[in-house]
């Protein structure tokens, strides 16, 4: 053998073990890396409920898809309301860190944050189009995460019911003025519009919705869309269906994590879950979208719903208050006012291209 070649020998034994031992690190962290997390996640809906917990791009399906997604390393357990803690909870249970996630809507926790609202819904604000291109690329899911800072908190958008209905009534409108004493079930900003209009707004859980309406509890409820609202029959105790969606032209479902557990998993594990709940968002409104429709048929053609639009002069109205309810709540917290802000500056630019793209088509039938 000779000398150049012992050397070289030598050479590439002596690399070797500095390989190993400079590699030793990153397989440490290789291994760290495979640590599986199991997590909770609470909900504000109760069990069984389509959409809201179980179903295609519920928050269940949003479980098993980061299960699935990430080989078994995250392991998420699925609560319904009541079952390990009450319905409205799930904010500060996240917070608190006794839970690392909640399902829910962002509207839910206007009292703490009234700026939370704008991303589940605004009245007269956008369709489900355009909510999704301000939240993804318009900044509003920086904003989301900006206001939720504060509290610990990080969210994400998870499902997407499309546009809602206006609701059932036990009797039918024909002006503002059959609008003055009604009690009804409504949350979130129509609920403070409808106040403005002399309604008595009344927020009652799904489950408590159908023996109120039955009972004369309530006059009115609005809950989600005919899919939904015939699984509550709500028509079976009210049967005048309006359908103009003004209150909730669109509906996200809110992702609630525990921001020190989001910082503290992984990139990947982080990717996975955008991922997964992206995907959900897709899946919940195409769901929603083909059960709706053949819903609304049997309604209307079996069960004697009548369903129509609000009369023009009573959507003239309420866009008026509407306009004036978001410009008060904007002046009165700098935070609300930002978001607000982003929202009607983003909703003009796309209602521009809306008004060249989507309203054409949609006239063509």
């Amino acid at each position: 053998m000779t000398m150049k070649r012992r050397k070289f020998i030598g050479a590439a034994l002596a690399s070797t073990a500095v390989g190993a031992t400079l590699g030793a690190p990153a397989i440490a962290r290789a291994a760290a890396s495979e640590e599986t997390f199991n997590l909770k996640m609470t909900n504000a809906y109760p069990p069984g409920s389509p959409f809201y917990v179980q179903g295609p791009g519920s928050p269940t399906d949003f479980c098993e898809k980061v299960k699935t997604m990430s080989g078994g390393r995250m392991n998420i357990q699925h609560f319904a309301a009541g079952e390990l803690i009450p319905a409205m909870e799930g904010f500060n249970a996240v917070a608190a860190g006794t839970v690392e996630m909640n399902a829910a809507n962002a509207y839910f926790w206007a009292g703490k944050i009234p700026a939370a609202q704008y991303f589940t819904t605004v009245p007269f604000g956008m369709s489900t189009q355009g909510m999704n291109a301000w939240l993804y690329h318009g900044g509003g899911l920086d904003l989301w995460h900006e206001i939720y800072a504060e509290y610990g908190l990080i969210a994400f958008p998870m499902g997407n019911t499309g546009v809602q209905m206006t609701g059932w009534f036990r009797e039918p409108l024909e002006s503002v003025d059959d609008l003055k004493g009604l009690k009804m079930r409504i949350p979130g900003l129509a609920g403070k519009v409808y106040s403005e209009l002399g309604v008595n707004p009344v927020l009652l859980p799904g489950g408590e919705i159908f023996p109120a309406l039955e009972r004369g509890v309530i006059d009115a409820a609005e809950f989600v869309g005919p899919y939904q609202d015939r699984r509550l029959g709500l028509h079976k105790a009210a049967k005048y269906y309006y359908t103009t969606g003004w209150g909730e032209p669109t509906n996200v479902t809110e992702l609630l994590i525990n921001k020190k557990v989001w910082d503290s998993l992984p990139a990947d594990q982080q990717a996975i879950i955008k991922a997964a709940a992206a995907a959900c968002v897709t899946e919940s409104l195409s769901w929603c979208e083909a059960v709706n429709a053949d819903a609304m048929t049997d309604l209307v053609e079996n069960e004697g719903v009548i369903a129509q639009p609000l009369p023009g002069s009573i959507v003239s109205r309420l866009q008026e208050v509407t306009a004036d309810t978001l410009e008060t709540m904007a002046a009165a917290d700098p935070l609300t006012g930002k978001v607000h802000k982003s929202f009607m500056d983003f909703r003009k630019k796309h209602a521009s291209w809306a008004a060249l793209s989507e309203k054409p088509f949609l006239n063509l039938f």
